[in-house]
């Protein structure tokens, strides 16, 4: 019987076979040669090459042990998984270790198709590159194999496709502004599904309170199964007055006991106010091991990295999750319902800015 649980021990046993081998990347160009393994998690050393260098001569490189755990958290999904969105742009290897796990017999490349949207219409093209794990199948290594998931759709662009209509009523409290209307309903779609992905992660969610009047499938969302309503009650948080002043205007928080994540949805004019924001409440919660997300559009990532790597900000553990990937969070978590997949699952979908 194929193994249920995927580990870095067992992917490495099987990258072993394939030291001193070139290996030709997925693309056709280039090669890459794994050195050494160091069991059971890790690192590999490799090298790599694009011409006809002699391998020799090629300086030795490695993929660390938390690069490999990341992965082997998200192909545990068994489902399609994009290395590029996984390890976001944190690794320069990144091509390498696609390369090793497609030549490992239990792991295909596949293409799965995406949602896009053209002329207003939701339509399916063929997707990005993926990875595939498949513990029951096997191809011939060390040659990588394509497999078809024409059926299966991935990426989509807009959690309109999952959040049901989202009335957006504006509290009485909240100043008056101008507000696009459709940016404020995107940036209520995506807490709406923060909330919901929340629950499937086991953790508690908390809403601004200048939003606490959204409205979604009818009811308000302070009516959201374990939604949290009074920050006081939060035993990581309510015996520090200064930090509820703070994280109460913070768009989401995730509690589970302790504070694990931290959201500011943002947009073309706000990056800069929601890192403001959130690095106030770290200053509040020195204490809490709790990584801090900018939700933005996917065009907005070269704003974010820029305005992220601003000094004042180096003590935060900062992460980017582009709009895309809070929809397809929210897609798996509706789709599988697996309750209790872990913190590191969630990081799968984001980009990590820095690391203090």
């Amino acid at each position: 019987m194929a193994e249920e649980l995927l580990t870095p021990s067992s992917l490495l046993l099987q990258m072993k076979k394939l030291v001193g081998k070139p290996l030709t990347y997925p693309s056709g160009k280039g090669e890459c040669m794994i050195i050494n393994i160091q069991l059971p998690e890790g690192p590999i050393v490799f090298k790599r090459r694009s011409d006809s260098t002699q391998w020799a001569l090629l300086k030795e490189e490695h993929i660390s042990s938390a690069m490999v755990w990341r992965v082997v958290n998200a192909l545990n999904t068994k489902i399609p998984i994009q290395i590029d969105r996984v390890l976001g742009a944190s690794y320069n290897s990144r091509s390498v270790l696609e390369t090793l796990i497609a030549c490992c017999p239990n792991f295909f490349i596949c293409r799965p198709n995406r949602y896009t949207i053209i002329g207003g219409q939701v339509q399916i093209c063929k997707g990005h590159k993926h990875l595939l794990w498949k513990p029951d199948e096997a191809h011939e290594a060390p040659c990588p194999s394509m497999l078809d998931v024409s059926g299966y759709i991935t990426e989509v662009p807009s959690v309109d496709i999952y959040c049901d209509a989202i009335n957006v009523s504006t509290p009485a409290q909240k100043t008056v502004e101008t507000i696009d209307p459709e940016i404020r309903r995107m940036h209520s779609q995506m807490q709406v599904a923060l909330c919901e992905g929340a629950k499937w992660f086991e953790m508690r969610p908390w809403i601004a309170v200048e939003d606490h009047g959204i409205q979604y499938q009818g009811k308000n969302i302070l009516q959201f199964p374990n939604i949290v309503n009074d920050l006081h009650k939060e035993r990581v948080i309510s015996n520090f007055p200064d930090a509820i002043k703070v994280a109460k205007h913070v768009d989401c928080l995730w509690f589970n006991g302790g504070m694990p994540f931290a959201f500011e949805v943002e947009h073309s004019t706000g990056v800069t106010s929601g890192l403001t924001r959130m690095n106030a409440l770290r200053t509040q919660m020195e204490f809490s091991r709790t990584d801090y997300v900018i939700v933005a559009d996917d065009n907005a990532r070269n704003d974010v990295l820029k305005k992220a790597s601003d000094p004042q900000f180096d003590r935060m553990d900062l992460w980017y999750m582009p709009y895309s990937a809070v929809s397809e969070m929210h897609a798996f978590t509706i789709r599988h319902r697996n309750r209790g997949v872990n913190r590191d699952f969630m990081k799968s979908f984001m980009e990590q800015l820095n690391e203090y």
